[in-house]
Order: C-alpha cells, then structure tokens, then sequence
C-alpha cells in the first residue's frame, strides 16, 4: 500500500503526473456515464440486439 501511496505522491510533483491524473479522472467520468446509461437502456438495447440476431 505504501508502494502505491509513495507512487501517487510523485506524479503530483511533476507535470507529468498532474496531466495523467487529469486524463484518468476524465476517463473516470466517461466510464461512469456508460455505466449509467448502459443501466437505463441495457434492456431496450438487449431487445434490439436480440431482434437483429434472430433477423440473421
């Protein structure tokens, strides 16, 4: 754990790190968004791929 800690605690002295941790917080929120769609229409989407298949 402390690996980690000590890791985390480097990128924020480098520029380098600060824009990596901007770029993981931005991919955060767009997994966030999928999922939250995904549960809203997982089943209209289920059905329409269950419709195309049985067309095939």
């Amino acid at each position: 754990m402390t690996l980690i800690r000590n890791w985390l605690a480097s990128l924020t002295h480098r520029e380098e790190g600060q824009g990596l941790a901007e770029y993981a917080l931005i991919l955060a929120l767009i997994a966030i968004v999928a999922i939250i769609a995904l549960l809203f229409l997982g089943t209209q989407i289920s059905t329409i791929l269950s419709t195309i298949g049985n067309a095939l």
